[in-house]
C-alpha cells in the first residue's frame, strides 16, 4: 500500500500587522493544522506587530522571517530560494510579497507550485502602465488566483486577461462559532447609557475613508458616541478634523486593539466607509455580530452587504447620517436589518474557506493529494 507525503504549507505575507489578511492568517493557521496540513509562516518584515505576538503565544506553527527592513526591499528575493526547496506550496497574500516569490520562482527555476490570494478590488499598480506590464509576468508564475468575491474576481480577469481556469473563488471566513461564544465589551468604559454606539474597524490608510464617517457625526439627530478602531498613516489627519469640526467628545480613537469582536458586540451600529474593498473581515465580523451593517457602495462590498446591511454613496456624508438616524429611531428596521446582517454571516464560515483551500492545494500538487 502506499503512503502518501503530507503536504507542506509555506504561508508568506509582508508581515502580521493588523490589517483584514493578516488577521485571516492568524485565524486560518490553527484550522490547516487541525486538517493535518503541515503549514509554515514567512514574513518579509519580522517585527513585533500584535498579531505576530499573538500567533507566537499559540506556538502553533514555525515562523520565518526576512529581518525588520522594508519590504519593498527587491534583495528580499534572493533570501526566498531556500523555502522552495522545504515546502510543495508557497500560498502567497498581498504585494509586494505577490513579486518576489513569483521573481525568485523565476530566478530559480524551481518547481514549486504559487498560489496566490487577490485580497483587493484596485490598487495603484493598475493606474501604470509599467506595473500593468509587470502585473502580467509576475502573476502568470501562480498556478492559481484565489480571487475573495465575485467583484475582485471580474476585475481581476479583465486585467490580467489570463485563462479563466487560473481563478478560483474563495470567499474569505470567520469563525462564527468563536464569534458566538464572546461576550460584549462594557459600554461604559467609553459612554454614558443615552448613547448609541457606532464603530468601524479598518485601518487608517488611503483606501478606507474614517473621513466621511466623521463627518456624518455633525448631521446625526441621535445622540452617538463614534469609536473607530486601528491605526495607519491617515489617523493623525483624522484626529485632526475631529478638533477643527469640534467632536472631542463624540468620537474616540482605540487604536490597535485585540478584543475587535467584543467591541463589535457591544455597538449599536457597524459602518465600513471606504473607497474600494476585496472582502472586508471586520464587516463580515459585524454581520456575525448580528449588527446592523452600513457599508460604502463599492465593488467587493455591495455584493456582500446588500439585502442585507444598507448601502451609501461613497463619501456622502449626509446619506450615511440619514441611515444611521433612520435604524437608531425605527426599532422594527434595526431588528429586521441586524437579522438579515448575522443570516448573511453564515455564507462566510472560516471552516468552508479552510476546506476550500486544501482542496485547492491537492489540485495543484496531486501527487501529495
Amino acid at each position: 500500500m502506499e503512503i502518501m507525503e503530507s503536504m507542506r504549507v509555506l504561508q508568506v505575507i509582508n508581515n502580521l500587522d493588523t490589517g483584514g489578511a493578516e488577521r485571516l492568517l492568524l485565524d486560518s493557521i490553527p484550522k490547516f493544522i487541525d486538517n493535518d496540513i503541515e503549514v509554515e509562516l514567512l514574513l518579509l518584515n519580522g517585527s513585533d506587530f500584535p498579531f505576530l505576538e499573538m500567533l507566537k503565544q499559540k506556538n502553533l506553527c514555525k515562523v520565518h522571517t526576512l529581518g525588520t527592513h522594508s519590504v519593498y526591499n527587491p534583495f528580499l528575493t534572493f533570501k526566498i530560494f531556500k523555502f522552495f526547496r522545504q515546502f510543495d506550496v508557497l500560498h502567497v497574500h498581498l504585494f509586494p510579497s505577490l513579486y518576489w516569490v513569483s521573481i525568485a520562482k523565476m530566478l530559480s527555476f524551481s518547481r514549486v507550485r504559487l498560489i496566490y490570494t487577490e485580497h483587493s478590488t484596485s490598487n495603484n499598480r493598475r493606474n501604470s502602465w509599467l506595473f500593468n506590464i509587470l502585473d502580467q509576468i509576475v502573476y502568470r508564475k501562480y498556478a492559481k488566483i484565489i480571487t475573495i468575491s465575485n467583484d475582485v474576481d471580474t476585475l481581476l480577469r479583465n486585467y490580467l486577461k489570463m485563462k479563466p481556469s487560473s481563478f478560483r473563488i474563495i470567499s474569505n471566513g470567520v469563525n462564527l462559532e468563536k464569534i458566538s461564544r464572546i461576550t460584549p465589551h462594557d459600554r461604559t468604559d467609553f459612554t454614558s447609557s443615552e448613547e448609541k454606539i457606532v464603530i468601524q474597524v479598518s485601518n487608517f490608510s488611503k483606501q478606507k475613508d474614517q473621513y466621511t464617517l466623521i463627518k456624518a457625526i455633525c448631521h446625526l439627530k441621535a445622540n452617538v458616541k463614534l469609536l473607530l478602531v486601528g491605526d495607519g498613516e491617515l489617523k493623525t489627519e483624522c484626529e485632526a478634523l475631529v478638533g477643527q469640526l469640534g467632536l472631542e467628545d463624540k468620537v474616540e480613537f482605540l487604536g490597535v486593539r485585540m478584543d475587535v469582536i467584543e467591541l463589535l458586540k457591544m455597538a449599536d451600529v457597524a459602518v465600513l466607509s471606504t473607497h474600494y474593498e476585496g472582502l472586508s473581515l471586520s464587516s463580515i465580523e459585524a454581520l456575525a455580530c448580528k449588527k446592523p451593517l452600513i457599508a460604502s457602495r463599492v465593488p467587493g462590498l455591495s455584493s456582500v452587504v446588500e439585502h442585507a446591511g444598507i448601502l451609501f454613496p461613497p463619501g456622502d456624508a449626509k446619506a450615511l447620517a440619514q441611515i444611521i438616524d433612520e435604524l437608531l429611531s425605527d426599532q422594527q428596521l434595526y431588528e429586521k436589518t441586524a437579522n438579515l446582517c448575522y443570516k448573511r454571516a453564515q455564507d462566510f464560515g472560516l471552516d468552508t474557506m479552510i476546506k476550500e483551500h486544501i482542496k485547492l492545494y491537492k489540485e495543484v500538487c496531486p501527487n501529495l493529494s
